[in-house]
Order: C-alpha cells, then sequence, then structure tokens
C-alpha cells in the first residue's frame, strides 16, 4: 500500500544527486507533494554545483556509487563544505561506503528500500536539526569501534577552537569576521555532530573537553 505523501507547513529547499532518471523524476514528484523547493536535479555532484549556482539548499540528497566513479568521501564533503545538510539514499548494500559517507559528514542513510515518503521525513528533520538515529545509519556506526569523532568542517573546527578556548559567541565572531548568528550556527552544528556519534555536549566545558580529546587545541592549564 502506498504511503500518502506528508505535506510539511514550511519550506525546505533541496537537491539531489542520482545517476538514474527514474529516482530524479519520483523525488521530483515528492518534493511538489511535501512543500519541498527542489533547487537543483542531476546525475553527478559536479552538474549539481553548477545547476546550483550561488544557492544553497539546506539538505542535498545523494546516491551512494554514482556511474562516473567519484568519491564518496569527496561528494558529500562538495555539499557539507558549504554548510549543506546530506542525507545519502541508496540502496545501503555497500557498508565501507556508508561508512565513508558518514565520516565525511553525511547527516544520516536512508536507503532506497524505505521509500521516498520516508526519505521525505527524513530530510524534513535533518533540515530542523533533528538528529537521525534510524537503523541504517546507526549499524554503519557501530561497526567501526573507531568512529568516534564528529565529522567537522574546517569552518566548525575553528568555530569550537575559539568558543572552547574561552571566547563569547561575540568575541569568535569579531575574531573570524562572521556574524554572531553564523557562530551560533556552527556551535549548534557541532552539538549536532558529536551528539551523533554518542558524545554528547551538554555546556560549554564538555566542549572544551570534546575540543581537547579531539586535539583540536591543547589541554589548558
Amino acid at each position: 500500500m502506498t504511503e500518502t505523501p506528508v505535506l510539511f507547513e514550511d519550506t525546505v529547499t533541496v537537491a539531489i544527486v542520482d545517476d538514474h532518471d527514474v529516482v530524479r523524476f519520483g523525488f521530483k514528484s515528492i518534493c511538489a507533494e511535501s512543500n519541498f523547493d527542489l533547487l537543483a536535479s542531476a546525475p553527478t555532484v559536479g552538474e549539481c554545483l553548477e545547476a546550483l549556482g550561488d544557492d544553497r539548499p539546506q539538505v542535498a540528497v545523494l546516491d551512494l556509487s554514482l556511474a562516473d566513479g567519484s568519491s564518496v568521501y569527496e561528494n558529500v564533503r562538495a555539499f557539507v563544505d558549504l554548510n549543506i545538510q546530506v542525507l545519502v539514499f541508496s540502496i545501503g548494500d555497500k557498508a565501507n561506503k556508508n561508512l565513508e559517507a558518514l565520516k565525511a559528514g553525511a547527516a544520516a542513510l536512508v536507503t532506497k528500500s524505505a521509500g521516498l515518503e520516508s526519505l521525505a521525513q527524513t530530510i524534513y528533520y535533518v533540515a530542523h536539526g533533528v538528529p537521525i538515529n534510524n537503523l541504517q545509519t546507526t549499524a554503519a556506526i557501530d561497526s567501526d569501534t573507531d568512529f568516534k569523532r564528529a565529522a567537522l568542517s574546517d569552518r566548525e573546527l575553528e568555530v569550537l577552537s575559539l568558543y572552547a578556548s574561552g571566547l563569547t559567541q561575540k568575541q569568535v565572531a569579531f575574531q573570524l569576521n562572521i556574524a554572531q548568528s553564523t557562530v551560533k550556527e556552527h556551535i549548534d552544528r557541532v552539538r549536532k555532530k558529536y551528539a551523533d556519534v554518542g558524545r554528547p555536549i551538554t555546556d560549554k566545558t564538555d566542549f572544551l573537553k570534546r575540543a581537547i580529546e579531539d586535539e583540536v587545541i591543547s589541554d589548558i592549564e
């Protein structure tokens, strides 16, 4: 029985990279039914980024194995480095590639067998900062006992380093010449990424602990 698509109240901006026309076509239909704004749809990451131009969707949906033979890690990073959340949507049978995607910073894995409606729900959660701990994502993390480091972007590492060292959000913003609201967004992402790998942050002391543990900064006397 086909699920009834959910019409979400607020619009989420998305993009999809999949080399199967039928998947992209189906995703376009789900976007229209779910109040998602589809900014780009392409068979490769390069074509997707070109189509996006200066636009930045909240979430990019990415197939693991593309026909161009491109690197999973590099594909995920191409979006994550632009502060775009990535959802991997694949058949889910390649554990090593699943893990590689998560290490690169993908927010979650959704199998194609789960259906486009399930993908739409996950997209909405990710776009609104809700941690995703579904079976596929948890299994990939648990398969590698060394996977405990949060996959932070270069900018997130900079913010973590300064904030954990004792600076206020306003001081971090001044130091990096960015808006204080942007600093807060980075801090929220850092908090979420650590929570996703089982190392939650509850206060500023935890920010310092995580920064020292991952050698982002040196131990402070």
